[in-house]
């Protein structure tokens, strides 16, 4: 399977896509201390990390060249916490527009017990230079 993201950001936290389709995208990442806040927590930062990764990788995969895709904004509501084992996450878009696309995240543990939600929107842009000229 092709991987869908492969920056340096993505591999210092070991994301690994699982799997992908035209509206969803499940990922994985061990826990690590790379990825913990100071009292042994997966930091809250790094679900919002994650869940941009996703999104905005499949978002872009889903559209042609001429796009640029970007984060627009995230919300994240923390659930319970994880300590060890693996953080899975899975993205579904909820809503594919013309210039924003919102995608809903759910991550959970080991246990499939429901940890965090993020609901990204992503902006969908002409590429430099593509953008149509207004007319006269």
């Amino acid at each position: 399977m092709p991987r869908l993201v492969d920056t340096p950001f993505d591999r210092h936290f070991g994301l690994e896509i699982v799997s992908t389709g035209e509206d969803q995208v499940q990922a994985s990442v061990p826990v690590g201390d790379e990825i913990r806040q100071p009292v042994g927590l997966v930091h809250g930062g790094f679900y919002a990390a994650l869940a941009e990764s996703m999104t905005v990788a499949a978002t872009r995969a889903a559209l042609p060249g001429d796009k640029v895709v970007r984060a627009h904004s995230a919300q994240t509501s923390f659930l319970r916490p994880i300590v060890d084992g693996t953080v899975h996450a899975s993205a579904r878009a909820r809503h594919r527009g013309r210039t924003t696309w919102v995608w809903e995240v759910e991550i959970t543990d080991d246990h499939g017990r429901l940890c965090a939600l993020v609901r990204m929107t992503i902006a969908v842009r002409d590429a430099p230079g593509e953008a149509a000229t207004p007319a006269a």
